[in-house]
């Protein structure tokens, strides 16, 4: 009887639409006497809650990614929770050559549930959001390696008590690949995928992803601090590729980027790092504000992605739209600061000036970075009917064992500047700022959104809620 592994790390619910469902996870290497790496294979199965397990699906476990890899199911049910078990195996065989009908012993398999999107374009949703997770790690080993993770253990405690989330994001900064800015900062690819293994295989982050739904973008410390800024040709040349590698490995490759083909396996490779989805009331675009940054034209992102961006919004859903963004939209610091989108204010210009020409209502910016949390609202000037108004939800840090950021250090009264116009666009109401480890949660429903910070150990520190 074929014996299923425990995962090495994950299981991560990756991207789940309304019938179809990624789940990745990692197995081991093991080499051959001849030296070449053992044929590995993960294995998966499928039921919904109170029924019977479907036939496994069998995917590759690719050494080329870190020994990862993603079973894909199909043919699911809207707005329906399923119970799964994953693992993997050692076999000679090729992958086409596994039968169905084979025993197979799931006692050490990894378990988990999701549950998969609503189809209702008036269904109300709940998520939790947040960034920057700092796990100092030098020398070969770990520090502060458990304070982080209790922050996870808040959002399990609020699932178990019966404050369930439909979708778990994680908007930059998974790890910090540059200990310290400068002392022993990542450069090669096994020392990135080594820091992701340390990061994902904590306790109570594991277990979250688990069982929610997770959607991840990169920010600056996946590569380096402020990221291009300093970077030179050698960086481009060795860095740039190892870093995002590895972020291809554990937080790109289960979105919804890569499509399926006919045979239900991801397919292609990404050309791209920003994506879509969408749940029940909500339409979310995941920005890639850091690997398309160019400063000589002043671009935060592409234009490809920038017009990409505009149709989305423009697309008439009328479902919330909310636009991640791993750096503030606003509001701005007191301080100038080219990092955010305030260094590129004629990028966010054309944003603020399409939803205003086009009237689109209910967009909503979520991002992280600055290790403190706010919420703001922006009225962008009179629309077809009457004046509009875009909001700003900031959720930093999930752990950051240093100072953080105050609410002295940012403009939140008066106006927000544009290119041409110191006073372009008006504040209205800021939340106080919460500079400590925290994480959101943003209740969703087509006329209301209610924002709720929460910090570190879970209590309750911050409520808030914009009517549309």
């Amino acid at each position: 009887m074929p014996v299923i592994e425990k995962l090495s790390v994950g299981p991560i619910v990756g991207h789940v639409d309304v019938d179809t469902a990624r789940v990745w996870g990692r197995a081991i290497y093991q080499k051959l006497s001849n030296g070449t790496l053992r044929r590995t294979f993960g294995i998966a199965r499928i039921k919904e809650v109170g029924g019977r397990y479907q036939a496994p699906v069998f995917f590759k476990m690719n050494p080329n990614f870190d020994m990862s890899g993603i079973a894909i199911f199909q043919e699911l049910e809207p707005d329906t929770t399923y119970v799964y078990q994953v693992g993997w195996f050692f076999s000679d065989k090729e992958l086409d050559e596994f039968r169905f009908s084979e025993r197979w012993d799931w006692k050490e398999a990894d378990q988990g549930e999701f549950k998969t999107a609503s189809n209702d374009n008036y269904s109300e949703k709940q998520f939790i959001f947040g960034s920057c997770r700092y796990l100092l790690r030098l020398l070969g080993g770990s520090w502060f390696d458990n304070r982080g993770d209790k922050t996870f253990r808040s959002i399990l405690r609020q699932i178990q008590q019966g404050s369930p989330i439909d979708k778990f994001l994680m908007v930059g900064d998974q790890i910090y690949a540059d200990d310290l800015n400068c002392f022993k900062p990542d450069e090669h690819v096994d020392q990135y995928f080594s820091r992701y293994r340390d990061v994902f295989s904590q306790q109570y982050i594991k277990e979250l992803m688990s069982k929610v739904s997770t959607y991840m973008t990169l920010d600056d410390h996946e590569i380096e601090d402020n990221w291009p800024n300093k970077a030179d040709s050698e960086d481009m040349m060795w860095k740039y590729p190892a870093a995002i590698h590895s972020y291809q490995t554990y937080q790109i490759s289960h979105s919804p980027i890569l499509s399926i083909n006919e045979d239900g396996k991801l397919t292609g490779t990404p050309k791209k790092y920003y994506y879509i989805f969408k749940d029940g009331c909500c339409d979310f675009f995941v920005t890639d504000t850091r690997t398309e940054r160019d400063h000589a034209v002043e671009e935060i992102i592409s234009d490809t992605q920038l017009a990409d961006l505009l149709n989305w919004l423009g697309d008439g859903s009328e479902r919330v739209k909310f636009v991640v963004t791993s750096v503030p939209f606003f509001p701005d610091t007191r301080k100038e600061n080219k990092d955010k989108w305030s260094g590129y204010k004629h990028q966010r210009d054309k944003i603020i000036s399409y939803i205003r020409d086009n009237n689109v209502q209910k967009v909503v910016f979520l991002s992280g970075d600055v290790h403190c949390s706010m919420s703001a609202e922006l009225d962008i000037g009179n629309s077809n009917s009457g004046s509009l108004k875009i909001y700003s939800i900031i959720s930093s840090s999930f752990y950051w064992p240093y100072p953080h950021m105050k609410r002295r250090q940012f403009q939140l009264s008066g106006s927000v500047s544009s290119a041409e116009n110191n006073s372009a666009y008006s504040l209205g109401h800021v939340t106080d700022v919460f500079s400590g480890d925290n994480f959101t949660r943003v209740s969703v429903s087509t006329d209301s959104i209610q924002v709720k910070v929460y910090e570190r150990k879970g209590e309750e520190v911050s409520s808030v809620v914009y009517r549309f």
